[in-house]
């Protein structure tokens, strides 16, 4: 059984980095609602940022997404992300909301299209060596809509030159992390679709490339853990992107679904050593109908909390009965561990790291909700529109 103490240390030193896209309005390809205090700049995103972490203490990095989070200036965002106790982390490029982008982005038939593709992912790079970031995440809407409209074999080969310029442009202990996703937007073939491709192209490339898991990127029934041991063992899970979906990529919160889907993908993470390993816990969500702050808070306990349950199987005695082939028993140890009620657990993390143990409640007597409400009037909100 694992000892008290060693759990409450592997959950104080986990760190879970926030999108700053969720800090914005989002919404589906029909609505977008809007709500009172969203941000308007990438510096209203990372204020909202500093209270997540302020009330979890657990989530000191926020991801940016470029262009939606340009700049003039990346280095004095990284202070400003600083002065309020976070870093900036992943730089998320994107290359599938311009119109030449059409028919692919460095997957497309046409050299000039591809050219200007790299030329983003290049110069996400330039904004890595600006803000210290660490890792490139890329995720390619490229794909092809019916039979016979691309050559398939060609656009894998366009990838591949694409990702090796990226590779070849990286600098010290920069990562690239490549993203899969089954379908959508491309429908007939998808140039990224599953983690054998995505591993395929990292392999290729060297140790500093690595796979990201979306938990909302698979088919339904897909055995995500699986992969996720896969990876693990083979080095080569780089990050995770986690959301939560009902029918296929709807960036829900992330154990909203399916906790016990999250309770199993953390056990193959906390068998795998990937707590210690340098695997980057991200949250990639869209909150289109409810609060943003307080939807990235409990989304970030829904982690710690599979997390706390995951270091809390008794894997000796999970050994045990899978050496001697007790399906039932090693099937209790695990299910043992998630009925867990881990809360009061986490509760005693937070408090002796200074926190109040109830971040929701600390969150709502802030009064942050209502004094962004009040101040950010006028300007554009962050989000995007449908």
């Amino acid at each position: 059984m694992t000892e008290p103490a060693t759990v409450k240390a592997a959950l104080t030193s986990q760190s879970i980095e926030t999108p700053s896209w969720a800090y914005g309005n989002s919404g589906t390809r029909f609505k977008v609602f809007a709500r009172p205090g969203v941000p308007r700049t990438p510096q209203e995103k990372l204020d909202d940022a500093a209270k997540v972490h302020e009330f979890t203490g657990a989530a000191p990095t926020v991801a940016l997404h470029i262009p939606w989070d340009t700049v003039d200036d990346y280095a004095a965002l990284a202070a400003h992300a600083r002065d309020r106790g976070l870093t900036l982390g992943t730089v998320n490029a994107n290359t599938f909301q311009d119109d030449d982008f059409r028919l692919g982005s460095v997957c497309h038939p046409d050299p000039a299209v591809r050219r200007k593709a790299l030329d983003h992912l290049l110069a996400c790079v330039d904004i890595m060596d600006a803000t210290g970031s660490r890792d490139l995440k890329l995720w390619f809407a490229d794909g092809t809509n019916y039979p016979g409209q691309d050559d398939v074999r060609e656009r894998q080969d366009r990838l591949a030159e694409a990702l090796a310029a990226v590779y070849e442009r990286l600098g010290g202990d920069q990562r690239m992390l490549l993203e899969y996703k089954l379908f959508e937007p491309a429908f007939y073939t998808t140039d990224v679709p599953d983690w054998g491709t995505a591993y395929a192209h990292c392999l290729k490339l060297g140790p500093r490339a690595q796979v990201v898991v979306d938990t909302g990127h698979h088919a339904p029934g897909t055995n995500i853990e699986f992969i996720v041991a896969t990876l693990l063992r083979e080095g080569r899970l780089g990050a995770f992107d986690f959301n939560s979906r009902f029918y296929a990529d709807d960036d829900l919160m992330v154990g909203a679904a399916d906790p016990f889907q999250l309770f199993r993908i953390m056990y193959e993470v906390v068998r795998g050593g990937g707590l210690t390993a340098d695997v980057a816990f991200m949250l990639d969500q869209c909150h289109n109908i409810e609060e943003k702050i307080p939807a990235i808070i409990r989304s970030v306990m829904n982690v710690q909390e599979a997390t706390a349950k995951a270091l809390l199987v008794d894997r000796e005695a999970l050994a045990t009965a899978q050496r001697t082939g007790d399906v039932l028993e090693a099937n209790a140890v695990l299910m043992d561990a998630y009925n867990t009620d881990v809360r009061p657990l986490l509760a005693e993390v937070r408090e002796e790291q200074g926190l109040d143990g109830d971040p929701m409640a600390a969150y709502r007597r802030s009064g942050w909700a209502t004094k962004t409400a009040e101040e950010r009037i006028g300007g554009q909100q962050a989000g995007w529109g449908a």
